[in-house]
């Protein structure tokens, strides 16, 4: 989406920091701190059922980062245009999509979100081959998530999707075989010196690598907002994109 990488125009402006925590007053601490500092605040599930569409207009007014709304819908087609006709009245740069398994539902976010950007989530960065193994995916797919990874990537591209969400582990693979400007949006990054308690995450990398390997932007949440100084550490993943991005990008 031309758009959206016509904006890159700064290594910061590849980091999109996860608002991930339930108050609208926590949240605002960080969007104060950070806007203008980063391409864009991602959205979930649990802020935005709390705050509703006064976060993302709050986001707005301060100006100088874009909003990605993450709500991963999932539902029929005529459900899917529906939420995202609504998503569009907000203004925001990116949602999400599950890629799911009718490319119909695809067709139809794309069909009703407008400027919006819509994404297709390929499969969830918490989930392990094992997992998929345990739900019953065949072998050729719970042992190579980079296959099912594509198999969906290819069906988002099909649907007119601006790009995925894939991890660290297959935005090469993504990139090689479908260019650009299809986007890749790759979450479950991690500082190479810094250790996370309890990490639910499975399939995870560094920003360096997965600017490296071809993704256009970082979702990145608890490296940012544990640190002391979430400003610091911004500038510091910021410096490592800009040594890990080739010259041409």
């Amino acid at each position: 989406m031309k758009i959206l990488t016509d904006q890159i125009r700064r290594p910061a402006d590849r980091i999109i920091f996860a608002l991930d925590m339930p108050l609208f007053s926590e949240a605002k601490t960080y969007i104060d701190r950070l806007s203008g500092k980063i391409g864009l605040f991602k959205v979930g599930l649990e802020l935005f059922i709390a705050a509703g569409p006064e976060i993302v207009r709050y986001i707005h007014r301060q100006g100088g980062t874009g909003v990605f709304l993450d709500l991963k819908l999932h539902d029929i087609p005529a459900t899917v245009a529906r939420a995202m006709k609504r998503i569009a009245g907000l203004g925001v740069a990116l949602t999400t999509v599950h890629c799911g398994e009718n490319p119909a539902m695809l067709e139809a976010a794309v069909a009703a979100a407008g400027p919006v950007g819509v994404l297709g989530v390929t499969l969830l960065t918490s989930v392990s081959g094992q997992h998929l193994a345990q739900a019953g995916y065949k072998p050729e797919l719970s042992a190579r998530l980079d296959h099912l990874v594509e198999q969906r990537a290819r069906a988002a591209h099909a649907a007119g999707c601006a790009g995925i969400v894939c991890s660290g582990n297959e935005v090469k693979r993504i990139r090689e075989n479908l260019g650009r400007p299809f986007l890749a949006v790759t979450p479950g990054i991690r500082l190479a010196d810094r250790a996370i308690a309890d990490d639910d995450q499975q399939r995870i990398t560094t920003p360096g690598r997965a600017i490296r390997d071809g993704a256009d932007y970082l979702v990145i949440g608890r490296p940012i907002r544990t640190a002391v100084d979430p400003v610091q550490v911004v500038g510091k993943i910021a410096a490592e994109i800009r040594n890990a991005q080739p010259p041409d990008i």
